[in-house]
């Protein structure tokens, strides 16, 4: 028996973003790309494994579209993890408590994971993420202050930041 899957695809104000998720939860999400097709790639499904779910989405969707415009949003929803190493999934977990418009260093999710000398290891967890943005892994920066990697490039780091930055911080 095949598991049931979910997917959309939305346009935002930095491009074509998608979403794929089970009856568990959201299991995987897709920076902005320049086309439909690319982000049903990346999303890693064809149309018969998955249904074309929109309206399941439909509040994520707002919340990312509205993300994608500077606004300052949280993500809440429910999450499928279970693709993911129990330290992976802490490391996921950790990191999804950054809150908007602040960083935190790799060093400090691995104290906070109870692994305070897994920062390398940290970063490959972070580079796995599948829910980019909704797990916010661009908010981990490296302990010189420096952005440190990113599976979406650095260019799409310093995007993201800039983009989350505050009046206050500008």
């Amino acid at each position: 028996m095949t598991e049931e899957l979910f997917y959309a695809v939305f346009h935002t104000a930095a491009g074509w973003t998608g979403l794929l998720g089970s009856k568990a939860g959201l299991r995987r999400a897709t920076l902005p790309q320049h086309s439909e097709a690319e982000v049903i790639q990346l999303l890693g499904i064809d149309n018969s494994l998955a249904d074309f779910s929109p309206r399941l989405y439909q509040r994520l969707i707002e919340r990312l579209q509205a993300y994608y415009e500077g606004h300052p949003v949280d993500f809440p929803d429910k999450l499928d993890l279970s693709g993911g190493t129990d330290f992976q999934r802490s490391v996921w977990q950790a990191t999804r408590l950054i809150p908007y418009g602040e960083t935190r260093s790799y060093i400090q999710i691995a104290r906070q994971t109870g692994r305070p000398k897994a920062s390398r290891a940290v970063g490959q967890a972070l580079h796995r993420n599948p829910l980019p943005v909704i797990i916010p892994c661009h908010r981990v920066v490296a302990g010189n202050g420096t952005l440190g990697g990113f599976g979406g490039g650095e260019e799409m780091k310093s995007y993201l930041l800039a983009l989350e930055m505050t009046d206050d911080i500008r």
